[in-house]
């Protein structure tokens, strides 16, 4: 594609307008001949800096923000939304021809993606989705390097999706990916607002901050789905256009009502406009009616009917690493996932207070490198809802995991209801061995990931084959 035709309303010479350009990279060390790369002011790098080493690769035109002299380079005052403007149009526009559903709030995104797809396969319709478990493009299946990709890679994947015949895509959009305009471009056909609780506070410093940031997606929904049961629905709602709102608490558009709480799902009465469905969900949790009104609210924005929805929730199953329950053969419950907020803690372990015959024995950590102001909070939580806590580490990265079980364990108070334990393996066959007949253990935190990741470096390990190997071990 020549240049002119990427980098649009930009002038250039003639000569340069002209350039055919092989490919977008903002990563100098992924430059080959004749490709486009864009210098991006990161956290930990700036891409200014390896300018020379883009051009010496072969980079045909490099654009920045700062000033420089050579022929072959374009300033801009922003890369971020040049990277997404340009990648958009390098990669054939796909986005604009297929609705896009977009879904932001700290808890519920994944397990509200994956509600939506299965109602809209259950009506023959091709839909991509992308999130923090995996990416799916027809039945090919991609591991999520964040929630998010970058606005380059992103729109590669609208254009495979869009190749492989997809109408639609259903996508989690995080908050850093508003704020670092990943997104920057894209016109959602729906966008959904799911709750906001803690997270992130290392990135957006306030929860006012971090609020606003959701908020930048609903500025570029066609239609809105916003849970008004929650605090900071005002936000989202002051730009949103043509909402359906949903709740079980306030008046709503969409409500939930009689609520069945039961340990393999959930049950109740759905209404909206003058429209009443029975539904019902093989997923416990009252998080889990939410997730499900979510995914009714977004269902209904795209135009399907009651019926769709009620068909789609009854056969839809839950999402790897969330409330999944691993085969064990043993008298007792091991459940995963993936909480790692204080709210998404306090959710699974009500949820599964709700039908645990025993005690309900919680075990997670804490990530480092990020919002440390959520440990001591979540401490508290584990501690009060659970009969027993085993704190130990999660993804420690560049802290010490021994630090990090600290700022938990300074929220707690009862040192007969907790035990520390850093090593993961070591806490989880603790766990096993502690438990007793009718108990339910929560490996909360890690969820779908396969992998622990340390400062020395990332090393694998899946849950699933933990807890298998440790009680072959008692064999």
């Amino acid at each position: 594609m020549r240049l002119k035709d990427i980098i649009a309303n930009l002038a250039v010479s003639e000569g340069l307008g002209n350039t055919e350009i092989t490919d977008i990279c903002y990563d100098s060390r992924k430059v080959k001949k004749n490709a486009l790369f864009v210098a991006i002011k990161g956290f930990k790098s700036d891409g200014h800096q390896f300018i020379e080493k883009a051009f010496n690769a072969g980079a045909a035109v490099v654009v920045g923000e700062e000033e420089r002299s050579e022929e072959n380079y374009i300033r801009v005052p922003d890369t971020r939304k040049f990277l997404a403007t340009a990648s958009k149009r390098f990669f054939g526009s796909a986005c604009d021809k297929m609705k896009i559903v977009g879904i932001t709030g700290t808890n519920g995104k994944t397990t509200t993606s994956y509600l939506i797809k299965q109602i809209l396969e259950l009506r023959g319709k091709k839909c991509g989705l992308i999130g923090t478990n995996q990416i799916l493009i027809g039945e090919e299946a991609i591991d999520s390097e964040r929630t998010t990709p970058e606005s380059r890679e992103l729109h590669e994947l609208f254009k495979r999706m869009y190749d492989g015949g997809a109408e639609y895509v259903v996508m989690e959009v995080s908050s850093h990916s508003l704020e670092l305009d990943r997104v920057y471009g894209i016109t959602f056909e729906v966008g959904i607002f799911s709750n906001l609780t803690q997270d992130h506070l290392d990135f957006h410093e306030t929860m006012e901050n971090y609020a606003k940031a959701k908020a930048k997606l609903f500025t570029m929904s066609k239609t809105a789905a916003i849970n008004v049961d929650d605090e900071y629905s005002p936000i989202m709602l002051k730009d949103a256009k043509n909402v359906v709102t949903y709740s079980i608490e306030k008046p709503s558009n969409l409500k939930a009502e009689d609520i069945q709480l039961r340990e393999r799902g959930i049950a109740f009465k759905l209404s909206f406009d003058g429209d009443e469905r029975l539904i019902r969900l093989a997923i416990p949790g009252q998080f889990s009616v939410y997730n499900a009104l979510a995914a009714a609210a977004g269902a209904f924005c795209l135009g399907l009917s009651g019926e769709d929805i009620e068909k789609g929730l009854v056969i839809a199953r839950g999402v790897k690493g969330r409330l999944e329950v691993v085969p064990t053969l043993t008298p007792y419950t091991v459940i995963i996932d993936y909480a790692h907020t204080p709210d998404g803690l306090e959710n699974v372990i009500k949820a599964v207070r709700g039908f645990a015959r025993g005690r309900v024995i919680t075990l997670f950590g804490c990530g480092g490198d990020r919002d440390n102001k959520k440990r001591p909070i979540m401490g508290s939580i584990a501690e009060r809802l659970s009969d027993y806590v085993i704190v130990t580490s999660d993804n420690p990265r560049t802290e010490e995991p021994s630090v990090i079980m600290k700022h938990i364990v300074a929220g707690m108070e009862n040192k007969d209801k907790y035990i520390c334990i850093e090593q993961r393996r070591e806490a989880i066959d603790y766990a096993l061995s502690f438990a007793k007949e009718g108990d339910v253990i929560i490996l909360a935190g890690k969820g779908h990931e396969t992998y622990q990741i340390f400062k020395e470096g990332t090393i694998h390990f899946d849950e699933r084959e933990v807890v298998k190997e440790c009680l072959k071990k008692r064999m």
